[in-house]
């Protein structure tokens, strides 16, 4: 009996496959996948347990945290601001956020913030987790901040602060914080179940994390002045924090998004069907094709890992994520293995989340089973 429920059409049948042979070998806690064909489900699957106990079935609107996923909804609400004349990708922060050209960021482009190249990945210490759950203080301090280095010549993820960045710049903008944005302008006009900052009401959908099982970590190894250490460790990312109500209704919007795949592919589906769904036009060609302007290709200076990235995505990178197709892509991946893929020659979107977290920064054997089946496919259309 298999406890893998939803929609598969018969073409993607060897995704449902490859997804319930995660469930029922216990590979996966719980998890739901999402594939849009022209802003269609195609695949709408969910499985497994909520909760590590087993008793608390994962189902149709089982939310959990997808943690680096939420990036990709900050860069669609910059998009979404670019296509109305609002934001221009290519002006300096200062202009929309004076206070921010503090301690020689003058320079820096809105294009930085949101391609992990601005030089300024985290905070500066000290600072705790609960420090950065009120957005505006914390959106505050960064502006006061220097660059760690040159703008532009790097990336160094923006691994928790990059929501409060663009939501600096949203908050000015429009005068609404980036959460309430981003539920205003997107999830609640395409009736999606994504949000950065969740409410109380919502608590009892949210799956439990089972954290990863991590080596042993000596911090002071890492040089206590490199950009890894000051990106990873100011503030550190602390697992059952993230379950609390604290994190939860912050609106982190570089890590703190609950949602699950559908609402995931649902949102990220107005990139890969030409920037309209149920019948309304949000982006146009010349918006979407801002994010695939190269801004970096190297080895990032936080993580360590090669990346490639555009404007609000990474682009593809065959060592890093070598299940991401080629071609006309963007993607983003969550810490423990949720993905967001855009293929936007075949007008397909793949999203995954899930609750047991896998060891690596990007990707998991799971997340790279069902990849694979999905573009299999996909790559095999005329």
């Amino acid at each position: 009996m298999s406890n893998v429920a939803g929609i598969c059409t018969d073409e993607f049948a060897a995704v449902r496959a490859a997804f319930t042979e995660q469930v029922e070998s216990g590979a996966e806690l719980g998890a739901s996948l999402c594939v849009t064909v022209d802003g269609e489900p195609v695949v709408d699957l969910w499985g497994g347990y909520a909760d590590p106990g087993q008793t608390k079935p994962w189902t149709a609107d089982t939310l959990v945290n997808t943690f680096s996923i939420t990036k990709t909804m900050v860069a669609l609400s910059a998009l979404l601001l670019v296509d109305r004349g609002e934001l221009d990708v290519h002006q300096k922060v200062a202009h929309y956020w004076p206070e921010f050209a503090a301690n020689g960021k003058a320079d820096i482009e809105v294009r930085h913030l949101l391609s992990h190249t601005s030089g300024v990945s985290s905070w500066e210490a000290p600072i705790a987790l609960a420090d950065i759950y009120d957005t505006e203080a914390a959106e505050n301090r960064l502006a006061t901040q220097a660059p760690w280095w040159e703008p532009g010549t790097a990336s160094g993820y923006h691994a928790m602060n990059y929501g409060h960045l663009m939501g600096g710049i949203v908050r000015r903008i429009t005068g609404r914080s980036l959460g309430r944005f981003f539920a205003e302008e997107l999830a609640g006009p395409l009736d999606a179940d994504f949000h950065i900052g969740t409410a109380a009401a919502d608590f009892e959908r949210i799956a439990d994390l089972v954290p990863p099982e991590l080596p042993e970590f000596d911090q002071s190894l890492l040089p206590q002045d490199s950009v890894m250490f000051k990106t990873l460790f100011q503030p550190l990312l602390d697992f059952p924090e993230c379950g609390t109500p604290a994190w939860r209704q912050a609106e982190l919007g570089g890590m703190g998004g609950h949602g699950n795949a559908r609402s995931i592919a649902r949102l990220q589906s107005l990139i890969s069907n030409g920037g309209e769904l149920g019948g309304r036009k949000f982006l146009s060609d010349k918006t979407i094709e801002l994010i695939f302007e190269p801004q970096s290709d190297g080895v990032d200076l936080a993580i360590m890992l090669p990346l490639r990235f555009g404007i609000g995505y990474g682009l593809p990178q065959p060592q890093t994520a070598p299940h991401v197709p080629d071609g006309k892509v963007c993607w983003w991946a969550g810490i423990g293995g949720a993905m967001v893929v855009n293929d936007l020659e075949h007008r397909v979107t793949f999203a995954y989340a899930m609750n047991r977290m896998a060891a690596g920064l990007i990707g998991s054997d799971r997340a790279d089973a069902y990849l694979r089946a999905t573009f299999d496919v996909v790559r095999g259309w005329a």
